[in-house]
């Protein structure tokens, strides 16, 4: 009996870090919608540290919010930089697909060449 108390217990926290986690996702999302990039960070920090037993499965979610902001604040090299990781570590994600849309974006506004940030 102690033994199904204390793997109900321990369950339960285990769902109650998930929905923290998500609830620093979805805070995010909601200062980048404010345009406080600086209240993004904090919170993919916080989603981060969360996160580390699962973060293959967060991260690239968390690392295209930072890209975005890293675009909106003006610094399009951390940005590409940004993208180009998720590209590379997940290919097959929505959020490499989408990356390479950004990229593809600041490559036509002028922010980006390819042959220029690659070695």
């Amino acid at each position: 009996m102690k033994r199904s108390g204390l793997l109900v217990l321990l369950l339960g926290l285990a769902g109650c870090a998930s929905q923290n986690h998500d609830a620093d996702i979805n805070n995010a999302y909601k200062a980048y919608a404010r345009d406080s990039c600086e209240q993004v960070y904090q919170h993919l920090s916080s989603a981060e540290r969360r996160s580390r037993y699962r973060a293959h499965q967060r991260q690239p979610e968390v690392s295209l919010l930072r890209g975005l902001c890293l675009e909106r604040q003006g610094l399009y090299l951390d940005a590409v930089q940004t993208y180009t990781y998720l590209q590379e570590h997940y290919p097959h994600s929505e959020y490499s697909y989408r990356a390479a849309a950004r990229l593809e974006t600041l490559r036509q506004l002028g922010h980006y060449r390819p042959a220029a940030i690659r070695q």
